[in-house]
């Protein structure tokens, strides 16, 4: 290993989520974290607070081997997460280019993380989903909404360029490019049944039953060898930007070698059955 910390050395290090005051983290049973962005009155919306906090986890979960799978949810009955909270105001140190441009790369940063991160994200969306809450939701790996679920890249009705924190990368590949022109350029919301006709949203449920159903589909992904899991999801995600199939297969290959041998290590009678 070229790295100083190799993974067994930090198989059974138990990360510290603790310190989080706008987020709420709960460990439920078999690697599950539920994640809560916890700011109900203010619609979830993203804090400079908040920013440091998610920054913080994202980079913590890189190395939690007892995490896997992160359910996201957002805190009260509003909705998902608001956007930016703009109402926190703009102190002196963004009040200038290089200032700013340090701020809106962190931001941008977070869904990169999101992706980074070897658990599969499944995001439960209720009420609002827009500007950051979007762009959280569309940069997570599976998606359960309820009726009143609705989406927004709110950015350009802000006096913002419609492409922001990732829209502009995950939505035309989650729905085709003809689509996605059209969210981004009128900022418009898309409501719940449009994201289950485009393909954004994996089901539509109750809020009652919101929770319930991502159990079911963690528990579904934790049934399975933990590092398939790891190798599926940087699979999709490498090859989401490959150049051609060649590339894909070079990855697949690479990942099922590992697998093989991974299994053998774990004395498997029979290591791909």
């Amino acid at each position: 290993w070229s790295s100083d910390v190799c993974s067994s050395d930090l198989e059974g290090v138990r990360m510290d989520y603790s310190n989080y005051s706008t987020l709420k983290i709960e460990r439920l049973d078999q690697g599950i974290m539920l994640l809560t962005l916890n700011r109900p009155d203010k619609l979830n919306a993203v804090s400079r607070v908040m920013l440091d906090d998610l920054a913080d986890l994202w980079a913590k979960l890189r190395h939690d081997f007892d995490t896997r799978v992160v359910i996201l949810q957002g805190a009260g009955d509003k909705g998902f997460c608001g956007g930016v909270d703009v109402k926190e105001g703009i102190p002196e140190n963004l009040m200038h280019a290089p200032g700013f441009y340090e701020y809106q790369t962190r931001l941008a940063e977070l869904q990169l993380a999101m992706r980074k991160i070897p658990q599969p994200i499944i995001a439960l969306i209720h009420g609002a989903a827009a500007g950051a809450g979007f762009s959280f939701a569309i940069a997570s790996d599976i998606r359960i909404i309820t009726p009143d679920a609705r989406f927004s890249a709110f950015y350009i009705n802000v006096g913002l360029g419609g492409a922001d924190m990732g829209s502009s990368y995950f939505l035309p590949r989650h729905i085709g490019t003809g689509r996605a022109y059209e969210f981004l350029l009128t900022g418009r919301f898309m409501q719940a049944e449009e994201a289950m006709h485009l393909g954004l949203a994996s089901r539509c449920v109750p809020r009652d039953k919101l929770l319930e159903t991502a159990l079911e589909f963690a528990a579904d992904i934790v049934s399975k060898e933990s590092l398939a899991i790891r190798c599926t999801k940087e699979a999709i995600n490498q090859n989401l930007d490959c150049a051609g199939l060649e590339s894909a297969l070079s990855m697949e290959n690479r990942n099922q070698l590992l697998m093989v041998m991974h299994n053998i290590h774990k004395g498997k009678e029979r290591p791909f059955a």
